[in-house]
């Protein structure tokens, strides 16, 4: 169902995509055989014709900066989010209006949303000129940068760290529990998809992107997710939050990994810290809009730095509103507060983890081997944050 209230220069425009229902999702588990297959071909080629056709317009700033000194601001700005927790910074920055007064400060009047379920989805209306920037997680990012050859996307910030676990049911006590078992994620090659396929593998098991193997790992709505464990259909799912947290605090689950314990912090530094959620924006528009990239760069540490600063009723009640509009329902205060609780937000992507994770995704076999050279321009979260400096670990401007 899509909800399209009239855009003008006072309210954004948002966009909903509702869950699948169930009747529509009757056949699960290895039974996604064929249509998982066909994701995985959709996924792997996501970028490629964005690439040719746009490679002629952008080889020239190969070796520049993504957002060059030049250009004019966007009349508009078409903005991708979840309507998750690890998502707050984009869910109180829309609903508090954080963003849209940034980019009207930069002479950009019309700021449009749409509300995506998982990143792939968000990244192919990126890449289809849907949208023009995105908050999405760091895998679907990498994905497009590398099938696009460094010309769909680029890295401005980042947004959050952590918030990611393994839920799973009364009785699955270790991962020894879990062969034969059926896990679900919110969608082919998504961050949390790459990091249980990841997991998995640690623990000796063989999976694969058609969901054979010693574990079914089953692509779903996280929605859909949190009704079909309740029922008793999932074994467990690796979701980000709130989804983790409804699924321990509203449907009897239990945490079996918890991400931030897999991240010592050799490559960033950050020991628990992994980035969970970024800002990205679509190449061709930084290069034509920097004041627009520069607007939304600082809406995005503003709305970070509210929430940093607001206390925790005043956190919960703002995310509860953004979730209300973003997505048509409110979340109880304790899945909230839980919620808020793993998750750091921060401006910093934590650029040094994005090997590893390319490197994940190509074990799980839903990414091929790829320069991220290029990947992140964080020279204007640099210049206006007034904070220490980000680092882009050596793959892009800084």
């Amino acid at each position: 169902m899509t909800k399209s209230p009239t855009p003008d220069t006072e309210t954004p425009q948002r966009i909903r995509i509702t869950a699948e229902t169930d009747t529509t999702r009757a056949k699960r588990g290895r039974g996604l055989t064929v249509g998982i297959g066909a994701a995985v071909v959709l996924l792997l080629g996501v970028g490629a014709a964005f690439a040719t056709a746009n490679a002629s317009q952008t080889a020239s700033r190969a070796s520049q900066s993504a957002i060059a000194p030049v250009g004019t601001p966007a009349p508009q700005l078409r903005l991708g989010y979840f309507a998750n927790v690890t998502h707050a910074p984009a869910v109180v920055g829309v609903q508090q209006g954080i963003i849209a007064d940034a980019l009207k400060a930069a002479g950009t009047n019309s700021l449009t949303t749409q509300v995506f379920n998982a990143g792939p989805a968000e990244i192919e209306a990126l890449n289809a000129g849907a949208i023009d920037a995105a908050y999405v997680g760091p895998n679907p990012a990498i994905n497009s940068f590398a099938q696009s050859k460094g010309q769909a996307l680029v890295v401005v910030a980042g947004v959050a760290a952590g918030g990611a676990q393994l839920v799973v049911r009364p009785g699955i006590n270790s991962a020894a529990d879990l062969e034969g078992k059926t896990l679900a994620t919110p969608q082919l090659g998504n961050t949390q998809d790459v990091a249980l396929r990841a997991w998995l593998a640690k623990q000796g098991y063989k999976t694969t992107p058609n969901g054979s193997g010693d574990v079914t790992i089953d692509p779903t709505d996280n929605a859909q997710t949190l009704k079909l464990f309740q029922a008793g259909k999932l074994d467990g799912a690796w979701l980000p939050e709130p989804w983790a947290s409804r699924l321990v605090l509203q449907a009897g689950g239990h945490v079996l990994v918890d991400e931030k314990t897999l991240w010592d912090g050799s490559q960033t530094g950050k020991p628990g810290l992994f980035p969970t959620t970024v800002l990205v924006v679509n190449k061709q528009f930084a290069a034509d809009h920097p004041q627009t990239v520069e607007a939304l760069v600082k809406g995005d540490a503003s709305a970070i730095d509210w929430l940093s600063k607001a206390g925790e009723s005043e956190k919960v009640q703002a995310v509860n509103d953004g979730l209300k509009a973003a997505a048509g329902q409110a979340l109880p205060t304790n899945v909230v507060q839980r919620a808020l609780s793993n998750i750091t937000f921060t401006t910093d992507p934590l650029a040094g983890a994005y090997p590893k994770l390319l490197q994940d995704g190509v074990n799980a076999g839903v990414a091929k081997t790829a320069d991220l050279h290029g990947l992140f321009d964080l020279s204007i979260l640099n210049r206006v944050s007034g904070a220490a400096k980000v680092s882009a670990a050596g793959l892009g401007q800084e």
